[in-house]
Formats: structure tokens, C-alpha cells, sequence
């Protein structure tokens, strides 16, 4: 088994991380019956006690919990994805370069930005250690509110920085913490609520967001047209990898390619 990596990162504090790993990892596991595991990698050790609580009020373990330094996370995420179906890494916010090597271990890096100015502003160097490490990303709205033209606002600078933010955002919902309180989500303690719903379509939208994988950068892609690695360079040149042309991983929403 080799499991997907998804590392959750934002060097601004409060932004919302272990709220939404835990969230996420609590939803695959429900949704696809997943395994999954955490790697906290905050020495505040949010996540972990989330866990534990939860833990307590479970006969078995449903999520599996490790902790690492910042520079352990990179091999303690692939041993745990050899026996896992997926493992999410939650990252402490001002990690700068100790963080790279939780970035540079993911498939995917999910980065969530509180709807304001701020928080926009203060997101640009961990933008920036993504795009070094040549990773796939989204940005994740979160704590909106879709009636704020602030909310409209920040889309409109989103799409200035040329990033792509996910379909589903998340409001401002006491429940997301509340829930979290009892080592539950908020899934889990409201089912029918605005927040389950919301993470339940966030679920969905991540698992799709995956690479596709191809022994021949000119073979057809699923529904998608042929591209070939010349074509892809030229929309994307930068992360081109000119010392390996015969395999590539495509992700067809950006066009960016990474050969392995």
C-alpha cells in the first residue's frame, strides 16, 4: 500500500490547521472507510489530544495518531503511509524552512486562509515554499461568510495571485470547535448541520484532486486530451524536470507536471 500525503500548512497561527485535519481525516475515514493517520507536528500537540479524547470514548481506535520534529515528518509520513490509506499532516504555523520537508513529502497541500486582507497577506511565503517544492495545492476559504463583500473581495485577490482555492469553503461555525471539545467532529455530532455538509463536500472535493498517473506523457489521460510533456512545458515550464522524460505524474486542473 502506498497512501496518499496530505499536509495541512499556513505559517499564520489560527487559521484554522488541526480544526480542519481533523475534520478531514474523521471524514474519509466515515465517508470511504479509509484507514487514516495523523502526524502532528505542532509541539502544541492540538491534534493529539483531539484524538485521545476521542479515543476514550471509542471501544477501538479508529484514526491512528503519531507525533514527529519538523524534520522527522518526512519519514515518519511514508512509513505510515506504506499501512495507511491516508495520512494527513497537520504543520505549526512560523515553521518556515523547518517545514519544507512535510511539504516536500505531500501529494497535496491544503493551505486554509480566514476570509480578510491578514490572512491573505500572511500567506504568501508558505505559497511560496509550496511553489519551490513543486507541489499541487489549494487554498481552503474558511471562517466565511458569504453575505461579507469582504468574502467576495478575497476570491478576487485569490485570483490575482493566480492560486486556486477549493469549490467549498468553510463558515464560521461555533460547531467546528464545539465538536472538536469531545473528540468528535462536527459531522458527527450534527449530521444534518451547515458544517457537516460542508465538510462532507470538502471531502469529496479533495479526494478528487489527485494525480494521474502515466507510463507515456502522450497517452490519453481518462476524459482528458492528449498532452504530451512539450506541450505542458510550454504552459508550465518550471516544473519541467529535463532529466526524466519518460514518466510524469499530470495534474490536468493546472496543467503542471512532475515526473517520478
Amino acid at each position: 500500500m502506498a497512501g496518499k500525503i496530505i499536509t495541512i500548512t499556513q505559517q499564520k497561527g489560527g487559521s484554522g490547521k488541526t480544526t480542519l485535519a481533523a475534520h478531514l481525516a474523521a471524514s474519509y475515514q466515515i465517508q470511504f472507510k479509509h484507514s487514516v493517520a495523523v502526524l502532528d507536528t505542532d509541539p502544541q500537540g492540538s491534534l493529539g489530544r483531539w484524538l485521545m479524547i476521542r479515543h476514550q470514548n471509542r471501544s477501538e481506535a479508529d484514526i491512528t495518531l503519531k507525533t514527529a520534529s519538523a524534520w522527522g515528518a518526512r519519514y515518519e509520513a511514508k512509513q505510515l503511509a506504506e499501512n495507511h490509506d491516508l495520512v494527513i499532516i497537520d504543520m505549526p504555523p512560523k515553521s518556515g524552512g523547518d517545514g519544507m520537508p512535510s511539504i516536500e513529502v505531500a501529494d497535496l497541500v491544503l493551505v486554509p486562509v480566514a476570509a480578510s486582507p491578514v490572512d491573505l497577506w500572511a500567506t504568501e511565503p508558505t505559497l511560496d515554499q509550496i511553489r519551490q517544492a513543486n507541489k499541487p495545492f489549494r487554498i481552503i476559504l474558511n471562517r466565511y461568510n458569504p453575505r461579507n463583500k469582504l468574502t467576495e473581495k478575497i476570491k478576487e485577490a485569490l485570483k490575482d495571485l493566480d492560486v486556486k482555492a477549493t469549490k467549498t469553503a468553510l463558515g464560521h461555525r461555533v460547531l467546528y470547535a464545539s465538536s472538536m471539545g469531545e473528540g468528535r467532529t462536527a459531522g458527527e455530532a450534527k449530521p444534518s448541520s451547515p458544517a457537516a455538509l460542508e465538510i462532507n463536500a470538502l471531502t469529496n472535493e479533495v479526494k478528487k484532486l489527485r494525480p494521474m498517473r502515466s507510463k507515456n506523457c502522450s497517452r490519453k489521460l481518462e476524459n482528458l486530451p492528449i498532452f504530451n510533456c512539450v506541450q505542458i512545458v510550454q504552459r508550465d515550464p518550471l516544473l519541467h524536470n529535463r532529466n526524466n522524460r519518460n514518466c510524469c505524474t499530470v495534474y490536468p486542473d493546472t496543467l503542471s507536471v512532475n515526473h517520478i
